[in-house]
């Protein structure tokens, strides 16, 4: 190593260095009541403004704070300085601009903090996976602290865009009820002229392997498939169903959901969310006004109605908890899922897939809501953060010149009709749309699975509707020797009519990691569509096919899928149309499953191999443990803080009787 260039430098001007510098001029418009009521961290407060530049003549007025997960280094011409992690978050930082300039015209003091969010895109697959869902819990927690550390806000606005760092923002809003905020949805990315998608693009390796394309062609297609360098993905994965949930609970102003990211409607929803922000300050409304059982009804019929990421299954429950709501439960998404039809055509479902800006042009978030209102689906009276009611916006949507003139724009850009993008519930009965998540159970899942069975791929189901798959099965304990067996050609290879059992990636095994990778293999493979996955793990948004998770108990929390081997038969059947299913192994010779199959799975012990992931952080773990005292998955991973004491503190009196008890025999010795 040159160490003349680390501890030297040939620029003199690093020399020039001053102890003490003109402060800034004015004077701080301080009342006697100011001094001798506020806090001195109020007093210090105004110092720290002038410092950093801030007009004194401007303090006193309204001072609102806005979040956001901006990531990488942002030139003013939009060049990196820094790599962002992804491009959901790559732009974000020009929506707070747009936001701070209108609060400041509006007469306000705007103040930004950030907290940037992980790409699971990017780490799928790899170790940092491992961190992805304990993440969202962190980074809400950290939300808070941050608004917490403000302490004279009037308000909060809160800016993001993609899986984690998008139900975070919404976590931490929904968290502080008696505070003024509301959402600003990141956007998505537009669709490449040349490449493919960002779903099909993240299968370039499995396919090249399979000789199913080139070298050449996974090159170009890896290089082309972003068509503008910000927002989230271009299928309505975890992060555009956040978007589109966060509106359908009212934490939005109306069609901001999936607008394109960089563009002057995009930039527009920020400023006039910093207007309805400070309105809402204004007329002291807060978040504890805005979300209510009614909000989390609504989210609930615009996932299905969208047909939306099985992700969210644990998201809302946890923005519900955080607001103090009761969590919807497997119960509320079947009963939901049965009385509401999918309606949207969009990636990763069919039958045609548009991308996530062309159902924004459709109408978005407002037109599926039109849709709800005529099937009766809808609390027309649950508040918004606009101070109006669904109701109301819908009442504006209907006849309003921007929803004309951008389902006019989709049919002049794309020549696509807005109407087969979203359509009625007639039309999309017709196409062969049924609705979106099914949750099977059976003797390997006695507490329930989930499954997008909307995006079973049609050439496997019947003409009644049902999905049956009859196979051995293949177990894998590691999600790395999982897609070794798909990428390979060899005798270990991963064989249609295989039935893939991946165990142990669970909340307790490595802090439920995406399979995506696994499952997006799958789809874009030719013998993709002829075999089945079983995990007590979870799957990227963009799931597709038979592939079924968040299996349990899992594995390592004693669940009965621990103990299937190699070869067992098991049977998976889903009924699409009334939404039911059930995971089963057959004991040999068995045609349906029975009592001697219940028995076999007892009498059996968990496969040898099956462990904690070694490399599982402690921060995960740590994480792990607290969210499986609080109820687990279902209850949407969250730190229930009274049961975590509660736990602790019978633990701690459980210790202390052990203690005492060891110290009485060793007197009586």
């Amino acid at each position: 190593m040159n160490t003349d260039a680390i501890f030297e430098t040939e620029d003199p001007d690093i020399y020039l260095i001053k102890t003490t510098a003109p402060g800034p001029s004015g004077s701080l418009p301080f009342t006697a009541e100011f001094l001798a009521d506020r806090p001195s961290g109020n007093v210090f407060a105004w110092t720290h403004n002038t410092g950093m530049g801030w007009s004194p003549k401007a303090l006193g007025n309204p001072e609102f704070l806005i979040l956001s997960t901006q990531g990488g280094i942002r030139q003013p011409d939009g060049k990196p300085t820094a790599l962002g992690f992804h491009t959901g978050h790559w732009e974000v930082g020009l929506l707070m601009e747009e936001a701070a300039r209108e609060i400041t015209a509006c007469g306000g003091i705007p103040f930004a903090g950030f907290c940037s969010d992980p790409c699971d895109g990017r780490s799928m697959g790899t170790l940092g996976m491992l961190d992805s869902l304990a993440y969202r819990n962190d980074a809400a927690v950290i939300f808070r602290r941050l608004i917490r550390s403000l302490p004279t806000r009037h308000g909060v606005m809160g800016i993001a865009t993609c899986d984690k760092g998008l139900p975070a923002m919404m976590m931490a809003l929904a968290g502080c009820p008696d505070l003024p905020s509301l959402l600003v949805p990141g956007g998505v990315t537009l669709l490449s002229e040349e490449g493919e998608n960002m779903a099909k693009v993240q299968t370039i390796g499995a396919r090249f392997v399979h000789g199913d394309i080139s070298l050449q062609q996974a090159a170009e297609a890896g290089c082309r498939s972003c068509g503008s360098p910000g927002g989230g993905c271009q299928f309505l994965g975890t992060a555009g169903t956040s978007q589109v949930v966060s509106e359908g609970l009212g934490m939005t102003l109306p069609h901001a959901a999936l607008m394109p990211s960089g563009s002057n409607i995009w930039k527009d929803t920020a400023r006039r969310s910093a207007r309805s922000l400070m309105e809402l300050a204004k007329a002291g409304r807060c978040m504890g006004h805005i979300l209510s059982q009614g909000s989390i009804e609504n989210a609930l019929a615009v996932h299905a109605a969208f047909g939306g990421s099985t992700n969210l299954v644990m998201h809302l429950p946890a923005i519900a908890h955080a607001a103090g709501l009761a969590q919807p439960d497997v119960n509320d998404w079947q009963r939901v899922n049965r009385e509401v039809p999918r309606i949207v055509d969009v990636l990763p479902n069919g039958p045609h897939g548009f991308a996530t800006v062309q159902v924004f042009l459709a109408g978005g978030v407002p037109e599926v809501m039109l849709h709800l209102r005529a099937l009766d689906r809808l609390d027309l009276d649950a508040a918004t953060v606009t101070g109006n009611s669904v109701g109301q916006h819908l009442n504006w949507w209907e006849t309003s010149e921007r929803r004309r003139r951008l389902r006019d724009k989709l049919h002049q850009l794309d020549g696509i009709d807005p109407d087969d993008v979203i359509m009625s519930p007639e039309r999309a009965r017709e196409r062969g749309l049924t609705s979106t998540v099914t949750f099977p159970t059976g003797n390997l899942a006695p507490e329930g699975s989930v499954v997008k069975s909307t995006a079973i791929d049609p050439s496997k189901v019947d003409s009644e509707g049902v999905f049956l798959h009859e196979g051995p099965a293949r177990v894998f304990t590691s999600e790395e020797s999982a897609i070794a067996a798909i990428k390979t050609t060899g005798e270990n290879r991963v064989r249609a009519g295989d039935i893939m059992v991946l165990i142990g990636i669970g909340p307790m095994g490595c802090g439920m990691p995406e399979t995506f990778q696994l499952t997006s293999s799958l789809r874009y493979l030719s013998f993709g569509k002829h075999v089945t996955l079983l995990t007590d793990g979870r799957f990227s948004g963009v799931s597709t096919g038979a592939c079924i998770g968040h299996v349990s108990p899992e594995a390592l929390a004693g669940g009965p899928i621990a103990k299937v081997t190699d070869g067992d038969r098991i049977r998976v059947r889903i009924d699409c149309r009334n939404l039911t299913g059930t995971l089963d192994y057959l004991a040999p010779g068995e045609a349906t499953p029975g009592l001697r199959a219940e028995r076999i799975l007892s009498e059996r012990q968990p496969l040898p191999d099956l462990r904690q992931h070694p490399l599982l952080p402690d921060d995960t773990r740590l994480w792990s443990v607290l969210q499986n005292a609080s109820g687990g998955s279902w209850r949407g991973c969250v730190f229930d803080v009274d049961r975590i004491d509660q736990l602790i503190q019978l633990g701690l009196e459980a210790e202390k009787t052990k203690q005492c008890t060891g110290l009485n025999e060793s007197l009586r010795v």
